[in-house]
Order: structure tokens, then sequence, then C-alpha cells
């Protein structure tokens, strides 16, 4: 829905593609993501590669930006898949903070005919690997579950 609706908006400000913006957890990672947003990314005329990409910065992380720019610069163009970027430039600034999906767990009891022989199982790591196994085994939402039998 982002890109259809914020199309004329994010080329105004320098973006081809929304998809920057919108997927830039994914792109330079969690870590990178928490403290950066990307501004804009300008082109020289008549181009489309070897652009400047302006990301804003939270506070005292420009510094440890600093160094990893070759990093963010090979990871947006390993994006884009060609040399969409050939410089970044940092401005300090307020990064807004993105909730993160929080994955849905669901608990799921072992299987009665499971659960004893599991009791016998003397290392504690083997014993949760298995029983984790056997939950996933005894849920409905299995992927594997319909086209085994």
């Amino acid at each position: 829905m982002l890109p259809s609706v914020g199309g004329a908006s994010f080329r105004r400000f320098g973006f081809v593609q929304s998809s920057i913006v919108s997927r830039w957890g994914e792109i330079v990672g969690p870590r990178y993501a928490e403290v950066s947003a990307p501004e804009s990314l300008r082109f020289p005329f008549g181009k489309r590669a070897e652009g400047v990409l302006t990301l804003t910065v939270s506070g005292a992380h420009a510094v440890i930006m600093q160094h990893v720019l070759p990093e963010i610069t090979d990871r947006v163009n390993r994006f884009f898949g060609y040399a969409a970027v050939a410089r970044v430039v940092l401005k300090q600034g307020a990064v807004a903070q993105r909730a993160a999906p929080k994955p849905k767990l669901e608990l799921v009891a072992v299987p009665a005919e499971l659960g004893d022989s599991l009791k016998t199982i003397a290392d504690p790591e083997l014993k949760a690997v298995l029983e984790s196994l056997a939950r996933g085994i005894a849920t409905n939402n299995h992927p594997l579950i319909g086209k085994i039998s």
C-alpha cells in the first residue's frame, strides 16, 4: 500500500523506489536501522546510478555509522542490484522508532504418547530439542502435515 499512496512524495524527496524506505531494516539490518533512516537518494542529472544517499542518524551514532559506510553502500547496492549509490552523506537528527513486529507464539502440549518416552533422556538440551520437535509436529499449522499422508 505504501508505494501506491506515497509514490509522488517519495519521488519528490529523491526516492525513485519507496522500497528503500519501507525495507530499510532488511537492507541494513536491525542494528543500523534503529539509529538511521534514509532521507533522500539523489542521482546525477540524466543517470540512475552513482547516486548520493543521505541518511539521518541519531545523536552520537554518526561516528559509528561513519565507520560502516562502505558496508551500508554495499548492502544498498546489493538491494538495488547495481551500483545505485556511490556516496553516503550523514545528517544528525531524530530517527523515528519503528515498532518491531512481535512473533506470534503458540504453546502446544507435547503429545501424551511422546511425553513418557522423553522422560528417560538425561541430556537437558537434547530433551528440550526433542520436546520442541514433538510440539512442532503436533501443531495443525505445520507445513508438512497433510502432505506426508
